[in-house]
């Protein structure tokens, strides 16, 4: 019964030598559970459920100390563009720094280059001449030469002897022809147009002044053709039936105002 005794007591100490020690639970960064790192840990788990055929456990990622560039972050080439073009600003802003006030508001309205502006120290601009050279008229040395102060006022004074004021004339009669010259009778007859002038028998007077009168292209040729077939005086196609003297509605007003201006 002792023996039997014994042999389970060494099998308890057996045992409790064989099994791990508690590891301390107390925070220690940078040390895992049993392990010195998380890593180790992670890679232990995960060839330990390889080894039992169990689905192998993801390894811990990598953490890099090199940070990814982050969302709306320049490429360092981005980065390089972007330093060229800020020291490609500063050489503008330096020049632009050194210009007066005025030369900067020139320049900002003439795409960045100062404009020359009018100075004596200016070189002369070059004279561009045609083919047959500058005129000599236009050439003040050439004209000086042929020319003087003197010989100019004697001209101007012999062009003033010669001025001739040419007052107006009557209208010269007009040779040839056998019509009616209707300016002549405008500027003859001197009575306003509706004043009965001639008796005039009126049967069927307005039909027959609508239809004769219709047959003329203008008044104008309706007072020749009406003069030339006895009027004033007679009216045989019965174009005049108010009897002034003016056929068609035709009207002298226009001749007598070009004469009397």
């Amino acid at each position: 019964m002792i023996y039997r005794r014994s042999l389970g007591l060494l099998a308890v100490l057996a045992l409790s030598a064989c099994s791990p020690a508690i590891p301390d639970s107390a925070p220690d960064p940078g040390r895992g559970v049993g392990f010195n790192d998380y890593d180790s840990y992670a890679a232990q788990k995960a060839r330990d459920a390889q080894l039992a055929g169990g689905p192998a456990v993801p390894a811990a990622p990598v953490v890099s100390s090199e940070r990814l560039p982050q969302a709306g972050s320049a490429t360092p080439a981005a980065a390089g563009n972007v330093a060229s073009a800020s020291a490609e600003g500063d050489v503008a802003a330096e020049t632009m720094a050194a210009l007066g006030a005025s030369d900067q508001r020139a320049a900002a309205a003439n795409s960045g280059v100062v404009p020359l502006e009018a100075s004596p120290s200016n070189p002369a601009p070059q004279t561009v001449e045609n083919a047959a050279g500058i005129s000599r008229e236009n050439d003040f040395n050439a004209v000086g030469a042929e020319r003087s102060i003197e010989g100019d006022k004697a001209r101007i004074e012999a062009n003033r002897a010669q001025y001739q004021v040419v007052e107006p004339t009557a209208i010269p009669a007009r040779s040839g022809g056998s019509e009616p010259n209707i300016v002549a009778y405008a500027l003859a007859a001197n009575h306003p147009v509706g004043t009965q002038v001639h008796r005039r028998i009126n049967i069927n007077a307005g039909n027959r002044y609508a239809k004769n009168c219709a047959k003329y292209p203008s008044p104008d040729k309706a007072q020749e053709d009406f003069l030339a077939q006895g009027g004033p005086q007679r009216d045989r196609m019965g174009l005049d039936p108010d009897g002034d003297g003016y056929a068609c509605a035709w009207n002298p007003a226009p001749f007598r105002k070009a004469v009397g201006g």
